[in-house]
């Protein structure tokens, strides 16, 4: 909901630096690869039961990861570089509800189960969007330049690393925490199900 908003504030800086990325000839890829690394030290330093430390590398994990794409538009965009991403942030998003999970199972295990299925579910509903949303030919400018089509919806990547800050910063109040944006996460889905239903209902249905 929020990453049409924020994204004429982050482009332009991130632009600039992907621009002098790509000049001293550092891949998208790599950049990519580097942020979901930094990322997993994020998630690894939460199992281990120090939340607040992960703080500094989970925010420049995402930073690499709003880099990437800068750094593509500056030198050469491809489909795998998309791919690449989506699997990366996906990977980077059940890491973090893991480790709180594996740091604490008996206060956090059900509702990081709960909070893992409405990723699950949440991120299905935007994959097989932007699948359909390809077929037609459809495009949207409103998340940015991206490789697949970006539906919006009531939590977007900016209200995600938001709740990971939240849940760093209010540790003991994860498993509350995570009833509720789970809870936003499957509404979410549920809204994106049913605006696919009126732009994706043919005469002949498929599977």
């Amino acid at each position: 909901m929020l990453d049409a908003h924020i994204r004429p504030l982050i482009d332009p800086p991130l632009n600039a630096a992907g621009r002098q990325l790509a000049g001293l000839g550092i891949g998208a890829n790599t950049v990519t690869l580097l942020g979901l690394a930094i990322g997993l030290v994020a998630a690894a330093m939460i199992a281990l039961g120090a939340p607040l430390w992960a703080l500094v590398p989970l925010v420049v994990s995402r930073l690499a990861d709003g880099l990437d794409g800068a750094v593509a538009r500056a030198s050469h965009k491809t489909d795998y570089g998309g791919y690449l991403d989506i699997v990366c942030d996906f990977l980077f998003y059940g890491a973090v509800p893991l480790a709180f999970v594996i740091h604490d199972p008996a206060a956090n295990g059900l509702a990081g189960a709960f909070l893992l299925t409405s990723f699950y579910f949440n991120g299905t509903s935007f994959l097989g969007y932007a699948i359909l949303a390809e077929k037609r030919e459809m495009e949207t400018s409103a998340q940015g330049s991206k490789s697949l089509y970006f539906s919006n919806g009531l939590l977007e990547g900016t209200e995600t690393i938001g709740f990971f800050v939240l849940i760093c910063l209010f540790e003991p109040f994860f498993a509350p925490l995570a009833w509720i944006f789970g809870t936003l996460c499957f509404a979410t889905g549920a809204l994106r199900l049913w605006a696919a239903q009126s732009i994706f209902t043919n005469d002949r249905e498929t599977e």
